[in-house]
């Protein structure tokens, strides 16, 4: 009999995670296969560790980590991904939005022979600020990526042992998830779910996050933004060149461009406007370039991933 392993990361769940308990429990139940639930506590500040702490007690089957401190959300997964020994090996946050019910679902597909498996939200329940954000955010990253990625795919997913053991492998330190599992290949499909609203609690999730998970997704596996920047530099480069032709003719005709209402003016606007465009485009462009090599920066570094405070039901072995 296969063994699954679900990873549940964690952060400020306690409201939740005694409804989490129960519903995954019962769906676990049905599978007909040894499983395994690894909750990975991103240094939570309330009562998380000590209640994820109480299920391993009650049932072993749930294995917990505990982080030395706030880590993020992809690192949590990584971390999860890593002490997990299942056949197949499913990701799903704790806040219950994505049901637990929805896994056995994937689980088929897996039975089927797909070694990777996402879910796709049908609609997002988010305010129309953020719906606009992630709908351009995902089609821009199709846009620009060489890869196949799936739109309206978060997290929720299930991957093969196989698939497992190479993002396991993968050095990098900004870790965007949905590209990684993405650019490891192997048959891939999706499956198309309703996401609920959250049991209980109150999103972890913020804007601030968001956005840095979608720069490290776009910066990750595209380089161009670097291409559009010397796009950018070249096209104020022409549109310069072709102002300095028009200047130089007004100066030479200008009483034919004064018959137009073109005649020639003090010129300080046009210089305070050209300095300021020139300005933005070179900001703009040592933006781009400090995003990528500050990733450079992050990744030669070569600190650990995550570091563990406190495990329950994980040995020792497995944690070297």
């Amino acid at each position: 009999m296969p063994k699954i392993s679900v990873i549940v990361p964690c952060f400020n769940e306690e409201a939740v995670l005694p409804e989490l308990f129960v519903r995954l429990g019962a769906v676990a139940a049905t599978w007909n296969a040894d499983y395994e639930i690894i909750c990975v506590d991103d240094g939570s500040h309330d009562r998380t560790w000590e209640i994820l702490k109480t299920q391993n007690a009650r049932d072993p089957r749930w294995r917990c980590l505990c982080f030395a401190r706030n880590f993020g959300h992809q690192t949590a997964v990584s971390a999860g991904l890593h002490f997990s020994g299942g056949e197949a090996v499913v990701v799903i946050d704790a806040d219950l939005q994505d049901p637990p019910e929805e896994i056995s679902r994937l689980l088929a597909k897996w039975r089927e022979g797909f070694e990777v498996v996402f879910a796709t939200r049908k609609q997002r329940r988010d305010p129309l600020p953020k719906k606009i954000l992630a709908w351009g955010f995902y089609r821009l990253l199709e846009k620009m990526t060489p890869l196949p990625m799936a739109r309206d795919a978060g997290d929720f997913c299930l991957l093969d042992k196989k698939v497992v053991a190479v993002m396991n492998s993968l050095p990098e330190r900004s870790r965007y998830l949905r590209g990684l599992r993405t650019w490891c290949g192997f048959r891939q499909t999706s499956v198309e779910f309703d996401r609920a609203d959250r049991a209980a609690g109150v999103p972890q999730y913020t804007f601030k996050k968001s956005f840095k998970l979608a720069m490290d997704g776009l910066f990750s596996f595209s380089a161009m933004p670097l291409r559009m920047a010397t796009y950018l530099g070249l096209w104020v480069s022409a549109l310069a060149f072709f102002g300095a032709l028009f200047t130089f003719a007004q100066k030479i005709f200008s009483s034919q461009f004064a018959r137009i209402g073109l005649e020639p003016g003090a010129g300080f606007p046009t210089i305070v406007i050209s300095i300021l465009l020139l300005g933005g485009v070179q900001l703009i462009c040592l933006g781009i370039l400090g995003e990528y090599i500050g990733r450079i920066y992050e990744e030669v570094k070569g600190r650990p991933l995550w570091i563990l405070r406190d495990s329950a039901g994980i040995t020792p072995a497995e944690k070297k």
